[in-house]
């Protein structure tokens, strides 16, 4: 900046030599002037130049105070890189070896987990086939129980009805000798009591279903069946019928009440008495009780 000032000045000196020439008074004050002014402008290029020592004396210092606190900062900067990188390395190696122990660890609970729940299940497998043994051996003691049981009200139903024919077949006999000496002349049915009879005629299509439904090995079977067949010998002796519909195609026609069930083992429209509830009896060839029957339809 000084020398930029001094040329020019230096140039305007040498202008004003020349022009000298022509006017010596005129150019010696110019030149007092001059010299006047070079004086100041030195002064000032002095202080200028003071001025920019001092300010590069400054930038300087600063300069070298951030170039140590840049290299301090590198230092730091790379020490603490050589610390993370360390303990990165720590970490991840601390972070493998826990992986690895927790592998293991998996490893093992997941073994263990497997052996317990296969000696859970063969527990539970032993369990259920000595429970169910338990059971088997159990149903088999009950079911003989219950046959046992059955066996024996078996036998003892047949020694009450056993009895019972006893007593209906002796009223049975009873009632013929009764309407024999009798003097009554009266031969119509409406005008007879037949309460004994239609009861005997109750009584033995029970017992006859019994005995369909009882193994023919059960004690005392036979005699009872016998005393039966004495009873309908009987029965019939007094002029009574039991008229057999078992098995028989249901006719709409015939004098009986019906009760319809399903079969699907029939034809599709067959119907066919399966059970009698209540037997028809007639009396001297009239019905003096309508049937009650059960009636497989298809």
């Amino acid at each position: 900046m000084v020398k930029k000032i001094t040329f020019p000045l230096l140039f305007s000196f040498c202008a004003l030599a020349t022009f000298a020439q022509s006017d010596s008074a005129s150019l010696k004050n110019e030149i007092l002037r001059l010299n006047s002014e070079i004086k100041v402008f030195k002064i000032a290029n002095s202080t200028l130049n003071s001025k920019v020592d001092n300010i590069n004396s400054n930038l300087k210092s600063k300069y070298d105070s951030l170039d140590n606190q840049v290299s301090a900062n590198t230092l730091n900067i790379q020490t603490t890189a050589d610390k993370l990188g360390i303990k990165i390395d720590q970490s991840a190696n601390t972070a493998t070896q826990k992986i690895k122990d927790l592998d293991s660890s998996i490893s093992k609970n997941s073994l263990y987990w497997i052996i317990g729940f296969l000696v859970t299940a063969l527990l539970l497998l032993i369990t259920y086939f000595l429970l169910r043994k338990k059971i088997k051996d159990g149903n088999s003691i009950l079911d003989q129980q219950i046959l046992s049981t059955k066996k024996g009200l078996e036998e003892e139903g047949i020694k009450l009805d056993t009895k019972l024919t006893e007593v209906l077949e002796t009223q049975l006999k009873l009632l013929n000798v009764e309407r024999n000496t009798t003097a009554s002349s009266t031969s119509s049915s409406e005008e007879t009591d037949h309460s004994l009879a239609l009861k005997v005629a109750d009584e033995i299509v029970r017992i006859q279903k019994n005995l369909s439904n009882m193994d023919a090995n059960t004690k005392g079977l036979k005699q009872l069946a016998a005393s039966v067949s004495r009873i309908q010998d009987n029965f019939e002796a007094n002029g009574y019928e039991m008229v057999n519909l078992i098995g028989k195609p249901f006719d709409a026609r015939i004098k009986v009440d019906a009760q319809f069930i399903p079969d699907d083992t029939l034809e599709k429209g067959q119907e066919i008495i399966s059970r009698v509830i209540k037997p028809q009896v007639l009396y001297k060839g009239l019905m003096i009780q309508a049937g009650l029957v059960e009636v497989s339809q298809g």
